[in-house]
Parts: C-alpha cells; structure tokens; sequence
C-alpha cells in the first residue's frame, strides 16, 4: 500500500485535522503488512491497521497527536506490551495532517532500522520515503438493486479500487457507501461511453434488454473484465443475440456469467464476497478491446 493523496484530501475537507497512522515496519507476526495506515480524526476514522488492542492503542495516540501536534513513533511489542498472542512488533509513525500541502514526503524517523523496499515506501537509516499511490483500477456496478447495494457496500472499502455505480434514477439508490462515485444514467448503455476502456464492469440491472445492451456496448467500449449476473440459459441467449449484434465468439467468451462463486449461493452478500475474492485474487477475464465484426 502507498501514500493516497486524493483519499487523504477527501478526509480533510470532511473532518479537518486529521492524524495518518502509518505500520511503517512490521517484525514477526503482526495483524497488517508494513506500508498499511489509518487516517484518524476526534471522532472516527479511516482504514484499519489490523483491529484489536494494537488499533485500541493507535487510536488513544492518534487522538493526542491531534491535539498536540507534531510526529510521533512508537514502537509496540505485540506480547509484552498489549498483551497480544501474536508475538510480533510494529513500528507506527503518527502525522498530523492539516492540510495536503503540509505533507512531507521525505521525514526522519529517529532511530529506525533499514529495511528494504516495501509497497511504496522505504524506511531506511531512519528516513521514511513515500511514493504516491498508483491510480485506482475502476469498477462500474451497473444496477442499484440488492446485489447492486451488496456489491457497493462490499468494494468500496477495498484498496486500489475505484467504485462508479450506476443506476436510471436516483431513487433507486439506497445509502451510497463512502468513497463510491453515483451516476445517474436514463441510458445507461449509452453512459457506458464515459467508462474507461480499462475499467471492470458488473452488469446486473432490473432489465434483461438493458443487460444485452450494457453487453454490447462494453464489447465495443473494450474493458479488463466484465461480469453479467445471470443463469445459464440467460448467458446461452445473450451469447446468441451478441452474435447476432456482431461481436466475435472470442470476444463474447470474455464477459463471465454468472458472477461471484456459485457454491457460495445466491444471497446478495455472498455474491458480492465472491466477486471481491476474484478481484483480489486476479481471477478475471483478460482484457477485451472491441471484437465487432466490419
């Protein structure tokens, strides 16, 4: 994980000072990787550095960070000093962060140990680098009913994904999760032009005919994957009438149906479980630019 600006900004404007906690070394068994952080302001947060006491413990630090000011280090040996089975120890840097300009990209950490290249970041002879977070990969839910609203709830807090959902009206949205972008679309076949061509799609509005046509019109846009929610015999005529519109048999093989994990069952929420696992293990179809026959 690397430094996000564009997050850190958005937290910033909504809460005012805010306090980066940062695992900026990990040693033994620890909750998260080095590189992992949290933003903390006086009542929330953001992210999560592995939960339990050692969170408990970053979040009272954070607090007087805030209001104090300043950077802090602390070093925490899991077993002795938070009573933690884990065995491990971390290394946690705490900024006070009033606004982006403040930030510093190059700082001492006094008397840390070199360590390698890790995730963005390099914390060596005591000076803490950090790189910009690369871009988001962006993922559009087409269709705002409950496997819409699973999906959202379940990918909005995932690191380097960009959720874009999108819907006919706004009243069939319910709560849009933090982070995630809404469009409202009349047409959203013809929204579909505004996507990035490198972006992941998952199709699952109220309408089959909106289906094809988001099928068809992410074939000719080009995608990294796509995803349709359905049966067997609806992918069996979808691939016929995409045929029928042109498209390559190849190309049409690129869009998977159905989405998620079958043995997981159909509960919204166990869909949407099983498209994060595919997204996190890479477990997507490769990338398709286009396959319309002249």
């Amino acid at each position: 994980m690397s430094l996000d600006t564009t997050r850190l900004g958005v937290l910033i404007a909504a809460h005012g000072p805010v306090v980066r906690v940062l695992v900026a070394e990990g040693r033994g068994s620890v909750p998260r990787e080095a590189g992992t952080a949290m933003v903390v302001w006086a009542d929330g947060f953001d992210g999560t550095i592995g939960g339990g006491a050692l969170e408990w413990r970053a979040l009272g630090i954070a607090r007087e960070v805030l209001t104090a000011g300043g950077p802090r280090v602390a070093r925490m040996p899991l077993g002795p000093a938070l009573a933690q089975c884990c065995g491990g120890a971390v290394t946690l840097v705490f900024e006070r962060l009033d606004a982006l300009p403040d930030l510093p990209w190059l700082r001492r950490v006094e008397g840390s140990r070199p360590a390698p290249d890790l995730r963005g970041f390099v914390l060596a002879d005591g000076w803490l680098r950090e790189e910009a977070a690369p871009a988001s990969r962006p993922l559009w839910i087409w269709g705002a009913g409950h496997v819409g609203a699973a999906l959202a709830s379940v990918l909005a807090p995932l690191p380097d994904i960009a959720v874009t959902w999108v819907d006919v009206a706004a009243s069939r949205f319910g709560a849009v999760p933090d982070g995630v972008t809404r469009l409202v679309a009349a047409d959203m076949p013809r929204a579909m032009a505004h996507a990035p061509g490198d972006a992941h799609h998952l199709v699952l509005t109220y309408s089959h005919e909106i289906d094809l046509a988001l099928c068809h019109a992410a074939l000719g846009r080009g995608f990294a994957s796509c995803g349709l929610i359905g049966s067997a015999t609806k992918w069996a005529r979808f691939r016929s009438r995409l045929m029928a519109l042109g498209h390559e048999k190849q190309a049409i093989a690129r869009i998977r149906c159905p989405i998620g994990e079958p043995s997981f069952g159909k509960h919204p929420q166990a869909i949407a479980v099983g498209v994060a696992a595919s997204l996190l293990s890479g477990d997507a179809p490769a990338e398709a630019h286009g396959g319309t026959r002249a």
